[in-house]
C-alpha cells in the first residue's frame, strides 16, 4: 500500500534512527494477515520499519533484519487500512495538506480501494473533517497533478497559498508554463524562493531576500520582491567544456565538470576575488 508521505527523504528518519540504534525500539510496529498468505500487510509503522531497514543497509547487523510486530486479527480491508494509516498520522502529527492530497491521490488511484474518484477519495479518509478542509485537500490535489515534480517543498506550501495557486491555474492555464518556467534550472533553491515564485505569479507579493533600509525614490515594495527572485540561467564555452552559470540576488552559481576541491585553497579564493571584483 502506498504510504501518505511524499516522496523524498523524511527528515524525521535521521532522529528515529539514531533513537532506535541507541535505546531500541518503544513499540512494535502493526501487521494484518494478507489475504494471499503471502506475508503480510503493514498497518501502522512504516517510519519505524524505514529505519530498521537504513539501519541493516548501514550496518550489515543481522539485528536488524527483523522488526517487533504486532499482528492483528481479521483480513486486511485496504480501504480500512488506508483510513488507519490517515488516522494515526493526523493524531501524530500535523499532516501538511499535500501529504493529506497526496495521500487521496493514491487512495483513488488504487483498485482495491472503494473509491471511484479523487472527492470519493478525500470524504472517505477524511469523513471526520469539516467541508471547508476536504475542500482544501482537493486543491492541493489538483495543485500536485498540475505542478508535480516542478515543486521541491510541496509540503512547505501554507494552506491559503496552496488554494489560491490551485484556482489561479484553473482560471487562467497560462500561469501554469509561468510557474513551472520560474522554478526550472533552480535546484538550489530554499523553501522561500518557492514560495515567493508562486506568491509572484499569483499576483501576491514575494518576501524579498535580504533586508536593507529603503534609498531614497525606491521602488515599491511589488517591484522589489520581483527583482529579488528574478535569476538568469545561460551556458558558456570553456576550455573545460559547456558551463551552466545560473545568476539570482546575492548568488551566481557555477557548474561545469570539475572538481574544485582539488584546487589550491589560496589560488582558488584568488580566483573567486578576481571574478566577483571584476563585475563591479
Amino acid at each position: 500500500m502506498v504510504r501518505d508521505r511524499l516522496p523524498g527523504e523524511d527528515i524525521e528518519l535521521d532522529d528515529l534512527v539514531l533513537s532506535i540504534r541507541e535505546v531500541g525500539l518503544s513499540n512494535p510496529i502493526r501487521v494484518v494477515p494478507r489475504s494471499d498468505g503471502a506475508g503480510f500487510e503493514l498497518v501502522q509503522g512504516f517510519l519505524r520499519w524505514s529505519a530498521y531497514q537504513r539501519l541493516l543497509s548501514e550496518t550489515g547487523d543481522d539485528t536488524w533484519k527483523s522488526i517487533p510486530a504486532l499482528v492483528m486479527p481479521g483480513e486486511p480491508d485496504i480501504s480500512g487500512l488506508y483510513r488507519r494509516m490517515i488516522d494515526e498520522n493526523l493524531i501524530r502529527k500535523d499532516l501538511s495538506f499535500a501529504e493529506m492530497a497526496y495521500a487521496a491521490q493514491n487512495y483513488a488511484a488504487d483498485p482495491e480501494t472503494d473509491a471511484d474518484s479523487l472527492s470519493d477519495a478525500v470524504a472517505a479518509l477524511f469523513q471526520s473533517a469539516p467541508y471547508s478542509k476536504r475542500s482544501y485537500i482537493r486543491s492541493f490535489a489538483y495543485l500536485l497533478d498540475q505542478l508535480g515534480s516542478a515543486l521541491l517543498y510541496p509540503t512547505e506550501i501554507p494552506r491559503a497559498l496552496g488554494v489560491s495557486v490551485a484556482r489561479a491555474i484553473k482560471e487562467r492555464p497560462e500561469l501554469l508554463k509561468q510557474i513551472k518556467d520560474g522554478l526550472s534550472d533552480w535546484e538550489s533553491r530554499s523553501i522561500k524562493d518557492e514560495l515567493n515564485v508562486l506568491k509572484e505569479e499569483i499576483g501576491e507579493g514575494a518576501e524579498p531576500h535580504l533586508e536593507a533600509a529603503p534609498a531614497v525614490g525606491a521602488k515599491t515594495a511589488t517591484t522589489s520582491a520581483k527583482t529579488a527572485r528574478s535569476k538568469t540561467t545561460f551556458h558558456i564555452g570553456s576550455l573545460l567544456g559547456q558551463i551552466k552559470c545560473t545568476a539570482g540576488l546575492g548568488r551566481l552559481e557555477i557548474k561545469v565538470d570539475r572538481d574544485f576541491s582539488s584546487i589550491d585553497r589560496g589560488r582558488l579564493e584568488r580566483a573567486i576575488a578576481a571574478l566577483v571584483d571584476g563585475l563591479n
